[in-house]
């Protein structure tokens, strides 16, 4: 079964909705073994989206396309990935009880709730500038995840400040010495292979998001070699 008739199936399991969504999201997810993480994956990218759409008060359409370039939903599962956006936008419970309960469907699994972070940031910055709200929100969400301040600011840099301080995109200060650096920039650029995300289980349509983010870090390491003399 596909990831997304798999979702069909989830969405049409839930029924009418209500506050409990968000458990019966993973109770249905962890009923499926077999692809269960890139499942979980997708789950989580549209419920937290849906989540924080609320952040700013608005959903635009350049949010809506954004979403749509990191996942092509074949136009048969349209409706039932439509219905599941709503139904986490109405249901009672706050975005840090998906984003814990979501979280919790990869525990000790830093690299792919990175990943998650790193997609919401993709669609959070669509309409051109990610809101203080919206900053607010995924820095919360980050916590919940279990992820310290360098990583959440790791991501940030990456998305906000890309064209700021190169040593926050590749997660280290100043003082680390040439090698520390050289050592992360190649560690990064590894884990944001394509292949090391499908392994993940972060869906094919995903990894689209690894060119931006290797071109980041490229362009980070470039600065750190000009000022450094590497």
């Amino acid at each position: 079964m596909s990831v997304w008739s798999s979702i069909g199936s989830i969405v049409s399991s839930i029924g009418t909705g209500g506050a409990q969504v968000v458990d019966r999201l993973i109770q249905l997810v962890l009923a499926r073994p077999e692809g269960t993480n890139s499942v979980g994956f997708t789950v989580a990218m549209i419920a937290l989206s849906a989540k924080m759409a609320k952040a700013d008060g608005v959903v635009t359409t350049d949010e809506i396309l954004a979403f749509r370039e990191l996942f092509e939903v074949p136009p048969s599962e349209e409706r039932n990935v439509g219905r599941l956006f709503n139904l986490a936008q109405e249901d009672v419970a706050g975005f840090e009880v998906y984003a814990k309960k979501l979280a919790d469907l990869f525990p000790y699994d830093h690299k792919t709730l990175l990943d998650i972070l790193d997609g919401l940031f993709h669609i959070a910055k669509a309409d051109g500038v990610v809101h203080e709200s919206e900053i607010g929100y995924l820095s919360k969400v980050a916590e919940l995840f279990g992820l310290d301040e360098r990583e959440f600011g790791k991501v940030l840099a990456r998305h906000v400040r890309s064209d700021g301080n190169p040593y926050e995109v590749l997660g280290l200060g100043p003082e680390a010495s040439d090698s520390e650096l050289k050592k992360q920039y190649r560690r990064e650029v590894q884990e944001t292979h394509p292949d090391r995300l499908i392994a993940r289980g972060v869906p094919e349509e995903f990894v689209r998001i690894a060119n931006d983010r290797l071109a980041t870090l490229n362009n980070a390491w470039s600065k750190i070699c000009a000022e450094r003399g590497i």
